[in-house]
């Protein structure tokens, strides 16, 4: 520093002076749950915000005396990097932006954060400087850090106050038939506090504060809670405190009893007679009025837990009180609230536990009226949907309009917009808003820009938003979203053993065993095992998308469980559970039921996602009348419909229908062939390996659906034809190169090669329909499946072909679907 203040330059002297002394100061302030010093032991660093684990949050700095955070302008990993090596960890696996997890206060130190990854302190990295930035705590970044700390790190010496805030949160029901019966959508609030749980007073609770809560728990809205059923369970268990030590005191003298030989017969009686005794006690833990007579055995089931968990919570630990959301929050640690200092004892005088009450979305209601409702619904009234995510209730945000769908740019997303969103859909509040194509990129239109919500909307078309210019947005700017979703238990009945890893191994169910009560654990029969039913699979456990789909499983033996209890698994891919799909149910039918021979899956947090480019089908399809003689090594890949076999071969010709076909990877994670290169086959005539058989189908249909004319196409070269910018090429098929479609590359299969075409030489005049879908059998996993065909109506004369309205197959909607399927046919040449 002294060298640093020693400079001869005037009017620099008092700005580099005063920074020098500010970096070497160390103030010890009370610091936020994760904090940590630079190496250099000039700044401190702390972790903040909400919801969050030890190892992410908002990322705050200690200058000047005063704790501040740092803009997201140019934020990115190489920055996060810094940050977390700062606070001990020895490297970053993300960040975030925009608020994610919370605004800070005070001063915004650092914008526009320039790190190349190796720097060992920020102030190495080029900035606007301290305390100069444009932004508002809106744009506070956050990191995420890799869970690994840095060997020999010191933490600072500081001690630790206690922090108040509020990061986990549950609904715990109090009647018993509610404990079973997921999911949970009413019972007493409780906040994380140390080990336990505490309460919420309900003093000024509302239904603002209720629908905060149900966001969170993954429900769309709140209801009415009974508060006089809730009130009268407070009174029942206060009282029943010091009955339950008297039972228990009892129940032990009777365990005395016995060990002495008391007869068994007194024994029964006097059991009959307590049961009498206590369900009398208990009649009215349902919110009615029961005769005081024997209970059957369901009520004595019923009754028993309920009575239990009354008396042992009859004291509650209340934590927080005063309350007061507007209702638009996305976590109640953004409410306004106030916590309970000192002694607690006397806490929430006249008041209660604060319960709140949900309506679960259509997916995880339980009622079958709900259901029905929903389903007579949902087709008519769905204008927004989630596409490419790995998990029910996140994905890539899609709109319809006028019977189109199409994205929403990431300009201005945010929390408020993704829980309307979310809400919409019938989960809860949102939890992430993704943005910069994080769920994969669409295509088509983009409808949406600038989108602008209060958080009260019922659509996102109600929100304040813009519409798009060419220069505004690309799909590379793809708004996603993360919704909260309802805790249904599922991966409590499946789970993998004998991986390597836990992201892959052999499938185990859990299902009733034969003519008992008791649940066992047994196998999936590998035949007809595919990635639809992996991709179920990893759904189900939360362990992202399926990368591989296993029919055998020798390598993976190493549990006890050998028998086969499910057969004939087939599912769609979209079902939560592998519960929902088609099996054999109880009769297993499986030829080979050793256990090498079970269903295995392997998953991943990425998929690759291909998308076809429709509209260069419709611009360059044409008709081409092409020799026998140039069609030999065609006809030996059966590329030629089955009657040019009987042709008058060399002579002649086949009337083909060419186009080109460009396939975009549009996931995140690179399109690789199933087999390895060892396997791929050699192709004399042409020259080439084909790394899969069948790499897409080429189809011409009827109106009503039915084929009339195919060809296909094996990937004899897939490879890296052209990429976005900024991407590399990784993919070459020259010289027995890897092959393969890197995420944001395509591959161009032109018009003018063999095999790209359909033969149409027995095709009759007509209008028709060409299908174009890629990936067929399923066979390499994808994100999202249903957006690999392509169709578009055509109209052949005899002569002359018109191709025209290509369009992803599920880029329409319903209706717009309905009039493609039903099209009457061009009367004409004149296509509009």
């Amino acid at each position: 520093m002294k060298l640093c203040c020693s400079s001869g330059w005037t009017d620099l002297l008092p700005l580099l002076c005063g920074l020098c002394i500010a970096l070497g100061q160390t103030q010890q302030t009370t610091p936020a749950p994760s904090t940590g010093q630079s190496p250099s032991g000039k700044l401190k660093f702390r972790l903040a915000g909400y919801p969050r684990k030890h190892n992410e949050g908002r990322i705050e700095v200690f200058y000047k005396e005063e704790w501040g955070t740092i803009c997201d302008d140019d934020f990115t990993l190489e920055n996060a990097n810094v940050l977390c090596r700062h606070l001990g960890f020895v490297a970053a696996t993300g960040w975030a932006h925009s608020a994610k997890y919370g605004k800070g206060v005070g001063r915004i130190w650092l914008d526009n954060v320039i790190c190349g990854g190796s720097e060992k302190s920020i102030t190495d990295c080029n900035s606007r400087g301290w305390g100069n930035s444009d932004c508002t705590h809106e744009e506070d970044a956050g990191v995420v850090c890799k869970d690994e700390r840095i060997q020999g790190f010191v933490e600072p010496n500081i001690i630790e106050t206690e922090v108040n805030q509020v990061e986990e949160v549950r609904l715990r029901p109090v009647v018993a038939s509610a404990k079973k019966r997921l999911p949970v959508t009413e019972g007493i609030v409780e906040v994380r506090y140390k080990d336990g749980w505490a309460q919420i007073c309900d003093e000024g609770w509302n239904h603002k504060n209720s629908r905060v809560i149900c966001g969170m728990m993954g429900f769309p809205s709140e209801r009415k809670v009974n508060k006089n059923f809730y009130k009268s369970v407070k009174k029942r268990a206060t009282r029943g405190g010091g009955r339950s030590l008297r039972s228990k005191e009892r129940r032990i003298k009777k365990r005395a009893a016995k060990a002495k030989g008391t007869s068994p017969g007194s024994k029964d009686r006097s059991a009959k007679v307590q049961a009498a005794k206590a369900t009398a006690k208990t009649v009215a833990t349902k919110g009615r009025l029961l005769p005081k007579s024997a209970p059957t055995n369901k009520q004595k089931e019923d009754l028993k837990p309920t009575t239990r968990l009354y008396t042992e919570r009859h004291q509650p630990n209340y934590r927080l009180h005063s309350v007061a959301c507007t209702g638009t929050e996305v976590h109640i640690s953004v409410c306004p609230f106030e916590f309970y200092k000192g002694n607690m004892s006397g806490a929430c005088k006249g008041g209660m536990p604060a319960v709140a009450s949900c309506l679960a979305g259509p997916l995880f209601s339980n009622g079958i009226g709900l259901k029905k409702k929903a389903a007579q619904q949902t087709p008519s009234q769905q204008l927004i949907r989630l596409k490419g995510g790995a998990k029910v209730g996140e994905g890539r945000v899609e709109v319809l309009r006028k019977g189109v769908w199409g994205t929403v740019c990431d300009d201005r997303w945010n929390l408020q917009a993704a829980s309307v969103v979310c809400r919409e859909l019938g989960f809860g509040s949102a939890k992430e808003a993704p943005t910069g194509a994080r769920m994969g990129q669409g295509m088509g239109p983009i409808h949406m820009n600038e989108v602008q919500c209060l958080g009260t909307e019922k659509s996102l078309w109600s929100c304040q938003y813009k519409n798009i210019t060419e220069e505004d947005c690309q799909h590379s700017e793809d708004a996603s979203v993360r919704c909260n979703t309802p805790y249904m238990g599922f991966e409590n009945t499946i789970r993998l053993s004998g991986g390597r890893n836990r992201l892959e191994g052999r499938v185990e169910v859990q299902l009733p065993g034969n003519g008992s009560k008791a649940l066992r654990w047994g196998l999936v029969c590998g035949e007809g095992w595919g990635n639809k039913e992996a991709a179920v699979v990893c759904r189900q456990l939360g362990l992202g998308y399926a990368n591989s789909a296993l029919q055998e499983t020798w390598y993976w033996d190493a549990s006890n469980v050998t028998d086969m209890i499910v057969s004939g698994v087939r599912c769609t891919g979209t079902e939560m559970t592998l519960s929902h799909c088609q099996t054999h149910g109880a009769n297993v039918n499986c030829k080979k039921t050793g256990s090498r021979f079970a269903a295995g899956v392997i998953c991943s947090e990425t998929a690759s996602d291909l998308l076809l480019h429709a509209n260069l089908v419709q611009e360059t399809a044409y008709i081409e009348d092409r020799p026998l003689h140039m069609l030999y090594c065609a006809a030996e890949e059966n590329c030629l419909s089955s009657t040019a076999r009987h042709a008058n071969w060399p002579y002649g010709h086949r009337r083909l229908l060419r186009f080109s076909s460009q396939i975009h990877n549009n996931g995140r994670a690179d399109f690789r062939p199933k087999a390895g290169r060892h396997s791929w086959v050699w192709h004399e005539c042409h020259r080439h390996y084909h790394s899969m058989d069948i790499f897409t189908h080429y189809d011409i249909l009827t109106p009503n659906g039915t084929k009339v004319a195919e060809g296909h196409k094996a990937s004899f070269c897939l490879e890296d034809t052209e990429c976005q910018e900024m991407v590399s090429k990784r993919y070459e098929c020259a010289n027995f190169g890897e092959q393969g479609i890197t995420v944001g590359c395509w591959d161009l299969y032109r018009h003018d090669i063999d095999c790209q075409w359909i033969d149409i030489s027995d095709l009759k005049p007509g209008n028709y329909i060409l299908q174009v879908v890629i990936n067929p059998n399923f066979e390499v996993a994808e994100s999202d499946f249903t957006n690999n065909a392509m169709k578009c109506n055509c109209k052949y004369d005899g002569h002359r072909i018109w191709v025209h309205n290509c369009h992803i197959g599920d880029a329409f909607s319903e209706e717009a679907n309905k009039r493609f399927e039903q099209y009457p046919g061009q009367l004409n040449n004149q296509i509009v």
